[in-house]
């Protein structure tokens, strides 16, 4: 890869040629490319960042299906990443000499990333956004980077962490502007809207996600966090009086029921856990199971990799399978 069509590499140290600045003065990562400039564009330019290659033609129908979207995902990466397209009819010579090499270039459109003068990955065929999107968060952190949307993701968690859910709301907010279909940010944005109290405006949230999206688990575990603090919040107004069910008869199961989900909507899940899990130890049938199925709401509403979902699945599988 280091000699195309009798290129001449770029010197070492010298910066490779970009397209002019946009209006916001960064320079579009989005260019045409030739056989004339493969190496510099690509080969090289990929030393300093990753290079998506988009290989068309004019009369190939996918191909205009995904450019458009190739352009879209690379432009909204914030200058992590370059894409180059080349017409392979355009550029013969070019494409007969990467097939020689190895490339699938009889069947287009086709996308390789190129990292330090590499093939890194490619893939063939239109895709959707959503799966463009994954492979270049997949390029970029296999180069060692990440897209900007994923930096906002992470730091809206952090501030859900530390407790300033205000400012995560934000965060997402900043993501969806980015990136409409991502789904931690419309869960991450639903839960923030639960923290601040407002289970109106996390509705309205979780409803207003695209549908193509509806059926994630960051959707779907936020939507099971709403539904648990409405029920735990009846609950919390009640607890005194459950309490004493409870002194009075240990055995009163739906009583403990009860109490897990104000415990929860208290944010005490260790102690809501703990309720679910004494009556699966008393009395596994009791409810038609309804208390492992109420920890599975559980586990779903805080995340799967929580702590205290992992901390309360391992108690319910000793108690499971002891």
């Amino acid at each position: 890869m280091d000699y195309i069509i009798g290129q001449t590499p770029r010197p070492a140290g010298s910066a490779p040629a970009g397209n002019p600045p946009t209006a916001g003065g960064r320079p579009d990562p989005v260019m045409e490319g030739t056989q004339n400039t493969f190496m510099r564009d690509v080969v090289e330019a990929s030393r300093d960042m990753p290079v998506l290659v988009d290989f068309w033609a004019t009369w190939c129908k996918p191909c205009t299906q995904l450019t458009p979207v190739l352009e879209k995902v690379v432009r909204a990466a914030g200058g992590r990443v370059r894409l180059v397209k080349v017409d392979v009819d355009a550029n013969r010579a070019l494409a007969q000499q990467l097939t020689q090499i190895g490339l699938p270039l009889q069947s287009i459109p086709l996308v390789a990333a190129f990292w330090q003068g590499q093939i890194l990955d490619l893939f063939q065929g239109a895709k959707s956004e959503s799966e463009v999107r994954r492979f270049v968060e997949n390029v970029l952190k296999s180069a060692g980077g990440a897209l900007p949307a994923a930096d906002l993701v992470e730091a809206a968690r952090k501030e859900m962490e530390e407790g300033r859910a205000e400012a995560a709301a934000s965060l997402f907010s900043q993501v969806l502007e980015i990136e409409p279909e991502n789904p931690a940010a419309w869960g991450g944005l639903a839960r923030a809207l639960i923290e601040m109290g407002d289970e109106e405006g996390a509705e309205t949230a979780l409803n207003d996600a695209p549908e193509s999206i509806a059926n994630h688990a960051e959707i779907t575990g936020a939507k099971a966090a709403l539904e648990l603090k409405r029920e735990g919040r009846k609950a919390a107004e009640e607890a005194e009086g459950i309490r004493a069910r409870i002194a009075a008869n240990p055995k009163d199961y739906a009583a403990r029921f009860e109490l897990a989900a104000a415990l929860n909507a208290a944010g005490k899940r260790a102690e809501a856990a703990d309720e679910l899990l004494t009556i699966m130890k008393e009395d596994r049938q009791w409810n038609d199971d309804g208390a492992r199925k109420q920890l599975i709401r559980l586990f779903e509403a805080w995340g799967q990799t929580d702590p205290d979902t992992v901390a309360a699945r391992r108690r319910m599988s000793s108690l499971l399978f002891s």
